[in-house]
């Protein structure tokens, strides 16, 4: 499926219409249900296989962050060989109490990996839990950027750069 193909489908699969609330607190009248295209096998499988010649040189661990992030990991990683986590957004209480479950991060390059950013929010908050555990993490990659343009930019001001496969309005709306 060529980027073309793929635009057109995921906007027939997850652009929906209406008035929503986002985790931001941002309200839109366009919203992309990216559980709609990652529980289908066959455009998840697309998508992972555009985002893998996305990752930067030298990325070491893909960290799927919790939940969109980690259906994108998993696909990504099958795509790529490389190892990924599962990073939750708070560490579990119980057992062994991680925040990013799988191999290990201290130390290597890490590559957070997310579905769709508007703010940058939670990117930035699991990006910091991250490097407090040792993560070299200087990138994200998400599907879908709805960031506005020209607002401010979390993102670049906890010093990571965004690659995105798609922006809104590759996919009819922001």
């Amino acid at each position: 499926m060529d980027r073309q193909e793929l635009a057109a489908r995921l906007q027939a699969a997850c652009r929906i219409q209406g008035h929503f609330v986002l985790r931001s607190g941002q309200v839109a009248d366009v919203y992309f249900d990216k559980y709609l295209f990652e529980a289908d096998p066959t455009l998840l499988a697309a998508v992972a296989e555009h985002c893998a010649p996305l990752v930067p040189p030298g990325t070491e661990v893909l960290a799927g962050l919790e939940l969109g992030g980690v259906p994108l990991a998993t696909a990504m990683s099958l795509r790529t060989g490389l190892p990924q986590v599962l990073v939750r957004k708070q560490p579990k209480a119980y057992g062994t109490a991680k925040l990013a479950e799988g191999t290990d991060i201290a130390a290597r390059r890490v590559l957070v990996v997310e579905d769709v950013v508007t703010t940058g929010g939670q990117v930035v908050a699991s990006t910091d839990e991250l490097r407090s555990r040792g993560a070299l993490v200087a990138s994200v990659l998400c599907v879908i950027d709805r960031r506005p343009a020209g607002g401010p930019d979390k993102l670049a001001a906890a010093g990571l750069s965004l690659i995105s496969l798609f922006r809104a309005e590759d996919l009819g709306g922001a």
